[in-house]
C-alpha cells in the first residue's frame, strides 16, 4: 500500500511532467547509425561528436548499399536514427521509399543543392572525385575516356574494385547518362580486361607496385597515402578523362534522418558544423562542402572539374545496377 506521501509525489511528478521530460532526456541522449563509410576513417569524428555533446552513438557499419537493403527491408520497424552513406545512390533508394524525413531548412540550406537531394530528404557532407590513378612510366597517353579502357589493349592492366559503393554509383551514373545497353557493354569489356579488387587502398597499392598499370578510384585514396608517404614518393598519379567524361563524376557521401528526434538532428548538424568538415578535409582528404572551409590538399576545385552534369538524386536505381554488374560477372 502506498503511504499519503507516496502519493503525493506521485500526483506531484504527473502534474509537473517530470517522469515524462526525464525519459524523453535519456531518449534523446542517444542514436543508433547505420555507416557505409568506413570506421577507420568516421569512428574518431563520431567519438568526438558524444564527447562533445553527452549524445552517444551506436554504430552499424557496413557497405552503403548491404545498409540501404537493411533499411528497406526493416521498413518502419528500423532501429537506425540516422543513415550516413558512402554515395549518393544509396540515399536516394532509401528516400524514394519513404524512410528518410524531410530535413528542417536551417540543414538542408547549408549545402549547396548540387551536393544535396532535392526533396530535401538528404545532404551531402563531403565531396569526392573519380579519377584514374596510373603509373606515369606505363600510361604515357591518358584515355580520353573510361569507356576507352573497356578496349582489348588494358586487358590485365586495370584494377576495379566491383563491390565498392563509389563503383557502383558511378556505374549508375553511367546507366543515367548513357543507358542500360552500353553500361552492359562496358561491364563486359571491363570484366575482360580488369583486375578485381575489394578496396580502392588495394587498387592505388597495386598501381603503386607495378601490379597494374591504372586504376579506378576516389581522388582522396592518393592524397590519403600522399600524406604518409610523401608526393614525392609516390610513383602513381592521378589524372581524368575528357570534359563531361562519366568517368569524372562528383559524387557525394552523405546523411539522411530515417527517425527524427533533437539528438539526430544534432548529429547531422555536427556533420556539417566546421568541426565535421575540417576532419573531412584534413582526416579523409574529401572536399568540404560547407561554408569557408577549404580543402587540406591542392585539389582542383569542384567547379574546374570536367564532371558530366547530372541530379545526384537520379542515382537511386541502386538495384538495377547491381543486377548488371552481377550479369557482367563481377559480383
Amino acid at each position: 500500500m502506498k503511504t499519503p506521501i507516496a502519493v503525493s509525489l506521485l500526483s506531484l511528478l504527473a502534474l509537473t511532467g517530470c517522469a515524462p521530460a526525464e525519459t524523453e532526456s535519456t531518449e534523446a541522449q542517444s542514436i543508433v547509425v547505420y555507416a557505409g563509410r568506413s570506421e577507420e576513417l568516421v569512428q574518431p569524428l563520431l567519438d568526438q561528436f558524444t564527447q562533445e555533446t553527452g549524445i552517444e552513438v551506436e554504430v552499424r557499419y557496413a557497405g552503403s548499399a548491404e545498409l540501404a537493403a537493411q533499411i528497406l527491408e526493416e521498413g518502419e520497424n528500423s532501429p537506425a536514427d540516422v543513415f550516413f552513406a558512402q554515395d549518393a545512390g544509396a540515399l536516394g533508394a532509401v528516400a524514394k521509399a519513404g524512410l528518410l524525413v524531410e530535413l528542417p531548412a536551417e540543414i538542408y540550406d547549408l549545402v549547396p543543392a548540387a551536393f544535396s537531394a532535392a526533396d530535401k530528404k538528404w545532404v551531402g557532407v563531403s565531396g569526392r572525385v573519380r579519377v584514374l590513378s596510373y603509373n606515369p612510366e606505363k600510361v604515357t597517353e591518358l584515355p580520353a575516356s573510361v569507356f576507352d579502357l573497356a578496349d582489348p589493349s588494358w586487358a590485365g592492366r586495370i584494377g576495379i574494385a566491383p563491390t565498392n559503393a563509389s563503383f557502383q554509383a558511378f556505374v549508375t551514373a553511367m546507366r543515367v547518362l548513357h543507358g542500360d545497353e552500353a553500361t552492359s557493354q562496358w561491364l563486359a569489356g571491363i570484366k575482360a580486361n580488369a583486375v578485381i579488387f575489394e578496396k580502392n587502398t588495394a587498387i592505388l597499392e597495386a598501381v603503386e607496385t607495378g601490379e597494374v598499370d591504372a586504376g579506378l578510384i576516389n581522388h582522396y585514396y592518393w592524397f590519403a597515402r600522399a600524406k604518409e608517404m610523401g608526393a614525392e614518393n609516390m610513383k602513381s598519379k592521378i589524372g581524368q578523362f575528357g570534359s563531361q567524361d562519366v568517368g569524372n563524376l562528383i559524387n557525394a557521401a552523405g546523411v539522411g534522418i530515417v527517425e527524427d528526434s533533437s539528438a539526430a538532428q544534432e548529429f547531422v548538424k555536427y556533420l556539417l558544423s566546421e568541426t565535421g568538415q575540417r576532419y573531412f578535409a584534413e582526416e579523409t582528404r574529401e572536399y568540404p562542402l560547407v561554408g569557408d572551409v577549404a580543402p587540406a590538399d591542392d585539389l582542383t576545385p569542384l567547379s574546374e572539374i570536367p564532371s558530366p552534369q547530372i541530379d545526384l538524386s537520379d542515382l537511386d536505381a541502386l538495384e538495377q545496377t547491381l543486377e548488371l554488374i552481377r550479369a557482367a560477372g563481377l559480383l
